[in-house]
């Protein structure tokens, strides 16, 4: 990230804005993921799930999401669903419009469907490759975006992929060797991301990892990131799985994104999961790229974190204040 763009950023915080914004933008997906916390009846706050909400189609969609583009002004967008190739005619028409507004684009799926040639040169634009695991579990999981059906769809691309650590992952040595061995060589694969799994309270699932398992999850990429230079995990954030955010108030990623569903109306919080997320078990990239971020330390003693508080909180001090009204110009007097 340039420093003109972290200036822009740190300009929206001190507004009381979000920088980051991200979009559900169909309700739709042709997976039916176990676990997916996008359909989960918490992902909206109850009362309504995704799939029950009223998605747009076409020129509709394009103009809903330009709109709130416009409005909110973000610096980088995430796309996700659902999955956003269902919406993939808007979407050849949705991109370039947002790119020639400045705007950093990141979409995320599951690359079902085979994505458009342009997008392989376009640039400020990242698309980010769900994969679950190896291929047994992947394919079983995931059909039918299996890994022969990713792989004939991003030929010629330049992808990010993206895996989330399962307790099932770590039960078996050296499962994330295997899966980098297989991945970093293919020239489609720019990078490459790990986050682990994580649960909502109250959930006893058995994708949620140990305590010593997230211990042993860092000493591998530590050692993986050396050998796998496409593994695009820098030291500082592979250490902060050790100390995720206690809650919401807490994560830097949360309090500069806002997250918005199909509906292009509905907010979903506390963050892109929703619901009630276990913040203490954690493992999101984007959450501990933030707080490597927020845990460096200028001139060696004052850490980054410590003035991104201070912004928020005048940034929310602002945005409630009522805007300054005009001063009134006196009327003239016409002398008599």
């Amino acid at each position: 990230m340039q420093v003109s763009e972290i200036l822009k950023a740190w300009n929206k915080i001190l507004k009381g804005e979000r920088p980051s914004l991200s979009i559900e933008i169909t309700r739709e997906c042709p997976l039916r993921c176990p676990g997916c916390y996008a359909y989960e009846d918490s992902h909206l706050g109850g009362g309504v799930t995704l799939r029950e909400l009223n998605d747009r189609k076409g020129q509709e969609l394009v103009d809903g999401v330009m709109e709130v583009v416009d409005r909110l002004k973000p610096l980088h967008l995430s796309i996700v669903g659902g999955d956003p190739l269902v919406r993939y005619r808007e979407l050849q028409i949705m991109v370039p419009l947002l790119l020639a507004r400045g705007v950093h684009v990141q979409i995320v799926t599951s690359a079902f469907r085979a994505l458009p040639p342009a997008w392989a040169a376009l640039p400020r634009l990242n698309v980010v490759v769900s994969i679950d695991g190896l291929r047994p579990e992947h394919d079983l999981r995931r059909k039918p975006a299996t890994y022969e059906r990713i792989m004939q769809n991003i030929a010629g691309q330049r992808i990010t992929i993206h895996c989330t650590i399962t307790g099932q992952m770590m039960k078996r040595p050296g499962y994330l060797h295997e899966f980098l061995t297989f991945w970093t060589p293919r020239p489609e694969i720019h990078k490459i991301w790990f986050s682990l799994f994580t649960p909502q309270i109250g959930h006893d699932l058995p994708e949620i990892l140990t305590g010593e398992e997230r211990s042993q999850v860092i000493v591998e990429l530590l050692q993986l990131r050396k050998k796998f230079p496409k593994l695009d995990m820098p030291e500082g954030l592979i250490r902060q799985i050790a100390s995720p955010p206690h809650n919401p108030q807490d994560c830097v990623f949360a309090l500069t994104t806002q997250t918005i569903s199909a509906d292009l109306k509905t907010k979903i919080t506390p963050c892109q999961f929703g619901g009630n997320p276990d913040c203490r078990s954690c493992g999101c990239i984007a959450s501990m790229g933030l707080a490597a971020v927020a845990a460096h330390k200028l001139g060696g003693f004052l850490p980054v974190g410590a003035i991104f508080k201070a912004s928020v909180k005048l940034g929310q001090l602002r945005s409630k204040q009522p805007p300054e009204q005009p001063q009134q110009t006196p009327a003239l007097r016409v002398l008599p």
